[in-house]
C-alpha cells in the first residue's frame, strides 16, 4: 500500500497533454500540471491548461523558459522574468496559494534549484514551492520508465512523482502505469507530501539550505564560465 501524487512538467503540448487529460478523466484522477510560461503564451497551448483547470487539475508555475536552473543564475531580475511572467500567463488558472516548481536540470535536488533572490521573491509573493521525491526519467527512458516508477512508489509511503507531458512517447504507457499502481494497492491523491514542500504560502517550513545557492556564489560561477 502506498500513496502517489502525480505531477506533469514542461507542457502544455498539443500532441500529448490532451491524451494525458483523457486518461485522467476516464479514471477520475486529479494531478498538477507545472507549465512553462512561453508555452502557455501560445493560444493553442493555453487552451489545454484551461481544460486541465476546468477538469479539476491544479496549474503550477515552472518558469518561463526552463533554460538554466535558478541556482546557477545571478541576474537580479530572474524572478521577474521567469516566475512573474509565467504567473501573468497563468492568470485566473492559478491555485491559491500559487504553486511554483523549480527545475534541476534532470531532476537534481540540490543547490542548483534556487538562489537567495528567488527565495526572497517566493516568500514575498506567498508561493508554495513544490519539489519531488520521485523522478523515473520518463523523458530519458520512454519505453522503460513504468517499472522504474513503480519501484520508486513501492519504496516509500507517499511518492510525489514528476512525469512529463512531452512528445517523447513516454505517456503512451501512462495507462499501463496507472493499472500497475492500482494492482499494487496504490492510492492516487492530489495534495503533496509535506517533506516535498519547503515553502508553503510564502513561509519556509523546512530548511532551504540544501536547495539554495547564494546569489554571490552563482555570480562567481557564471563569471568563471564567462
Amino acid at each position: 500500500m502506498f500513496d502517489l501524487t502525480l505531477t506533469f512538467d514542461n507542457g502544455p503540448e498539443p500532441d500529448v497533454t490532451p491524451f494525458v487529460l483523457d486518461i485522467l478523466k476516464r479514471r477520475n484522477l486529479r494531478a498538477t500540471f507545472f507549465v512553462i510560461g512561453n508555452k502557455l503564451a501560445q493560444p493553442e497551448r493555453r487552451v489545454l491548461a484551461e481544460r486541465a483547470h476546468a477538469e479539476g487539475h491544479w496549474i503550477g508555475n515552472h518558469s518561463y523558459t526552463h533554460s538554466i536552473p535558478f541556482g546557477m543564475r545571478s541576474e537580479s531580475d530572474v524572478s521577474e522574468n521567469e516566475i512573474r511572467r509565467t504567473e501573468i500567463e497563468i492568470g485566473p488558472l492559478a491555485c491559491s496559494p500559487k504553486l511554483f516548481r523549480p527545475f534541476g536540470g534532470g531532476g537534481n535536488l540540490d543547490r542548483r534549484l534556487l538562489n537567495s533572490e528567488v527565495v526572497e521573491y517566493l516568500t514575498r509573493e506567498r508561493y508554495t514551492c513544490v519539489l519531488w521525491n520521485s523522478i523515473p526519467r520518463d523523458w530519458d527512458d520512454p519505453e522503460g520508465w513504468v517499472e522504474t516508477a513503480l519501484s520508486q512508489c513501492k519504496s516509500r509511503q507517499w511518492t510525489l512523482m514528476v512525469l512529463h507531458d512531452l512528445p517523447t512517447g513516454a505517456m503512451r504507457h501512462l495507462e499501463l502505469f496507472l493499472d500497475k499502481v492500482g494492482e499494487a494497492g496504490g492510492r492516487i491523491r492530489q495534495d503533496f507530501p509535506p517533506e516535498c514542500v519547503p515553502i508553503r504560502d510564502g513561509i519556509a517550513v523546512q530548511p532551504l539550505e540544501p536547495y539554495v545557492t547564494a546569489v554571490s556564489a552563482a555570480r562567481n560561477e557564471m563569471a568563471a564560465r564567462g
